[in-house]
């Protein structure tokens, strides 16, 4: 399809309709906008899930041959393309001319046995994706369990041993009777008529039983208080930690058994004499019983026994975790009739179920098993759905597509469903993708600890600055993927992104995009609107006066724009357009027959305020604060005869306005000039940031995210854009920015971009003025320090001075004491030394803030594979 190359943006976002007009007239078709006839099919993943933090790229499979799809006579919902008109609106890449094949069959439901491939995306489509912390890869996340240090000290054995060594001896002596005092607690709390006069010697059959539960309790303080002074707890947690949950369990049922045999001797035919534990529980129910006819009873002996039996196992039940391996070993076995059906798995899309349509769900589940659908068809259809669904008209216009064209519904308009090849890990469902692992550190929180490090569009939302020195990996490790990421999700509609860099920078092949302009060079097939469709002079001079002179110190960017506002709205009114450069840097230059020519085009009565503004700028012209001379010093950059073609000056070819990206789910990619041009390349990387903000702001009911990645931002942050940045987090819109050093950008803004991003990123190898700046950003947080002093023992005593002597002697360390402090203080969470010294090689030291303000502390990233 073949027009006058305009792209222009509409002034609203249609319903769902992507119409799409041609590019330059003289080029041949892109192939970035040729429909391919089926999406690639990256390796297929296997089933069994990995790591934690890894996941697998869904597989995808091409779709079978089949004859054109039907058009539907419903209205196309919003995110659902309509069936192409005569005319199509600017600003998007050409539509197919054909429509999507369909598939050779009806599906066949729950029936149809899944492909290889198919079975690749119902693994991917149906994996776990729990809730977790800010920037944590949540594809088969699984939150690492919590364990004590591994490490006994001081625990020894003789610290073992001994308790139990007094223990058998206090125990040894109260069964004498040789232990003296010990029965008055007896006497004071039993009848003075159970026991002699004056003695604890039974009466009668409740003295006996009395000593009998005494006897019980003596014999559990003695082996609490072992147990305690003995450690026995931890010990016993230090050695089976090392076991799986499995050998954990059967340790402590065989424990459990041996202690059942000394609670129980005679129900496992041995012949000792019992522990003292049951005994003392019957002889308690004896006397509370007032006789031993209570025993008679089998309905009240069985379950005490029972309990017994139950409070001795209890310890080793809850030490070996039974609880939890039987909570799991129930899960994972068949539920019995007439429980609650489990909720079911997405790849059969429950929500179409649910709100009642489930002739979509049966189709859309046929193709996911059938291997029909990729990742990108799952995550554009869903949220085809999710746009469609609170509208009845929508919502049927939906369905019938989805039933018309199966998992070619919703298109791009570019027709795209994948790109040619990823080098990154993506989870569309949730919009993240994988950078690297956080490291395990004494700074990471439990829940990070080898987890996944991702970013998304909430988190984007905020903006992010990566620093790095060259060869730090910024483009390979950050830009790159997230470009990619961003192109994936522009083609389930979800975002549009513009990504800028030099020529060379590696963001992608051409095909991953729908429009690529390269400027200077004359195979360009695409323009660049220097005023990024503005049709307000004040507007569009303010946009250019930001990219042209907004870096200048000493130069107001308000005055520069008022300038520009007085001969770029007159030059309009007289010739119908915006001046393109060479017209402009005459206008600016202040000749004065240039400015008369321009006055005397200008009709007396159809344009006096126009004609204000022009003699006011024709008297201001060679005075000391004219602003014009600066002003066309910087433009002469961009006349040059490389670019004579570019920015409006190609014959018949209107230039690519950045206020598409703004209505539509566009890709674009601006390829900076290189070579001798870098002062260029700087200005244009200010110039499109500052006409991005313009558009996020001015497109307040936007429902994709639109995103601009500058691979190299060296030059590009002004006061106004900084100043910019803060308000696009409201706007469904954000900006990455790499930079080598914040020393290419104006020291008195280092405070205020550190504040205005909510994500920053410090790479390996920063200076330790970059890591001074991060540290204040960053700020400190109370930690707990101990502080140990070693005092020397000075003696008094002759003999004390001599023991003292011969110890020193012996190891030739002074006697010393031990003081220990404790105290809270407040500590820079990242230093300025160790962001420049500790960070190693391949990782980075990351914070993150989400757009309803959630924030992480900062976190070193392994960003190494």
């Amino acid at each position: 399809m073949e027009t006058d190359g305009t792209y222009e943006a509409r002034g609203t976002e249609t319903d769902g309709a992507y119409e799409a007009r041609g590019t330059r007239g003289d080029a041949p078709e892109r192939a970035g906008n040729r429909r391919p006839p089926s999406p690639p099919s990256p390796p297929p993943v296997p089933a069994q899930a990995p790591a934690p933090a890894q996941g697998p790229s869904p597989a995808q499979a091409p779709a079978p041959p089949g004859g054109p799809a039907a058009s539907s006579s419903a209205p196309a919902p919003e995110g659902v393309p309509a069936p192409e008109t005569a005319s199509a609106p600017p600003g998007v890449p050409p539509r197919p001319s054909a429509p999507p094949p369909r598939p050779s069959g009806p599906p066949t439901g729950g029936s149809e046995q899944p492909s290889r491939a198919g079975s690749a995306v119902v693994a991917w489509l149906d994996a776990p994706r729990p809730r977790a912390g800010l920037g944590i890869w949540r594809f088969r996340y699984v939150e690492p369990p919590r364990r004590e240090p591994a490490r006994l000290a001081p625990i020894t054995v003789a610290g073992l041993l001994i308790p139990l060594a007094v223990g058998l001896i206090l125990w040894s002596a109260w069964r004498r009777g040789t232990v003296p005092y010990l029965w008055i607690p007896l006497q004071t709390l039993t009848p003075a008529e159970w026991w002699h006069s004056g003695t604890t010697s039974p009466r009668d059959w409740r003295g006996a039983e009395a000593h009998v539960v005494y006897s019980g309790v003596v014999f559990l303080l003695i082996a609490y208080a072992v147990a305690r002074l003995g450690s026995w707890g931890k010990v016993v947690h230090h050695y089976l930690d090392r076991f799986g949950p499995g050998t954990r369990a059967a340790l402590t049922a065989a424990g459990a058994l041996a202690a059942l045999v000394f609670v129980w001797p005679s129900a496992f035919g041995v012949g000792w004499d019992p522990l003292p534990i049951a005994q003392p529980v019957l002889s308690l129910v004896v006397l509370v019983g007032d006789g031993y006819t209570v025993l008679t009873s089998p309905f009240l002996v069985y379950p005490l026994y029972a309990v017994i039996t139950a409070a001795v196992v209890w310890p080793f039940a809850r030490v070996g975790g039974w609880l939890p391996l039987f909570k799991r070993w129930r899960s994972r076995s068949p539920r019995p009739a007439g429980a609650a059906a489990p909720e079911p798995p997405a790849s059969q899309w429950p929500e179409l179920r649910a709100a009642g349509e489930p002739r979509a769900a049966e189709v859309l589940t046929a193709e996911v098993r059938a291997g029909r659908m990729n990742d990108v068809d799952v995550a554009r259809v869903r949220r085809a759905w999710t746009l469609a669904r609170g509208d009845a008209r929508r919502r049927a216009a939906f369905v019938d597509t989805v039933v018309a064209q199966g998992a070619e519904a919703a298109l791009h308009p570019s027709g795209g469903r994948d790109l040619s090849r990823r080098a990154a890990e993506h989870d569309l469902l949730l919009g993240q993708v994988r950078l690297g692992r956080y490291a395990p550190a004494e700074r990471t929180p439990h829940a990070y600890q080898g987890a996944g490090a991702a970013l998304d569009a909430g988190l984007l939302g905020t903006s992010l600055l990566a620093v790095g020195p060259s060869g730090a990996g910024k483009t390979r490790t950050l830009t790159a993927p997230l470009v990619e990421s961003l192109t994936l999700q522009a083609l389930t509609g979800a975002c549009a992104v513009v990504a800028v860099g030099a020529a060379g920078a590696p963001l992608g092949p051409d095909d991953a995009y729908d429009v690529v302009i390269r400027l200077g060079d004359p195979a360009s097939r695409h323009d660049l609107d220097l005023y990024a469709g503005a049709t307000d002079p004040d507007e569009a001079a303010a946009l250019l006066a930001e990219g042209l002179v907004g870096d200048v110190e000493g130069v107001e960017t308000r005055r520069a724009a008022t300038a520009l506002a007085q001969l770029i709205g007159p030059y309009r009114e007289a010739y119908g357009a915006f001046p393109g450069v060479p017209a402009l840097r005459e206008l600016l230059e202040g000749r004065p027959e240039t400015l008369q020519g321009l006055l005397g085009r200008l009709p007396a009565d159809a344009a006096p305020g126009m004609r204000r503004e022009l003699e006011s700028r024709i008297r201001q012209a060679g005075t000391a604060a004219d602003v014009g001379p600066a002003l066309a010093d910087r433009l002469a950059s961009l006349d040059r005869p490389v670019f004579a073609e570019f920015f409006g000056g190609g014959s018949g070819v209107r230039p690519f306005s950045l206020r598409s990206v703004g209505t539509h789910p566009l890709r674009v990619r601006v390829a900076l000039p290189e070579g001798g041009h870098e002062e260029t390349g700087r200005l244009l990387a200010r110039l499109l940031l500052a006409q991005f903000q313009a558009v996020a702001r001015a497109d307040t009911g936007r429902r994709h995210f639109v995103c601009l990645v500058l691979d190299d931002a060296a030059g590009a942050l002004t006061p106004g854009t900084v100043r910019g940045l803060a308000r696009l987090r409201p706007q469904n819109a954000g900006v990455v920015l790499a930079l080598r050093t914040l020393a290419e950008v104006p020291e008195a803004l280092h405070g205020q971009l550190l504040a205005a991003v909510g994500c920053r990123m410090a790479y390996s190898g920063v200076t330790t003025w970059d890591g001074r700046a991060f540290a204040e950003a960053w700020g400190t947080e109370r930690v707990e320090t101990t502080e140990v002093a070693h005092h020397t023992v000075f003696a008094d005593q002759p003999m004390t001075r001599a023991l003292h002597a011969v110890r020193k002697m012996i190891t030739g360390k002074a006697v010393t004491t031990d003081a220990v402090t404790v105290r809270e203080v407040e500590r820079e969470r990242w230093s300025a030394s160790e962001l420049a010294h500790e960070v190693p090689a391949g990782h980075a030291v990351l914070s993150l803030t989400d757009v309803r303000g959630g924030s992480t502390p900062p976190l070193l990233v392994d960003l190494r594979g």
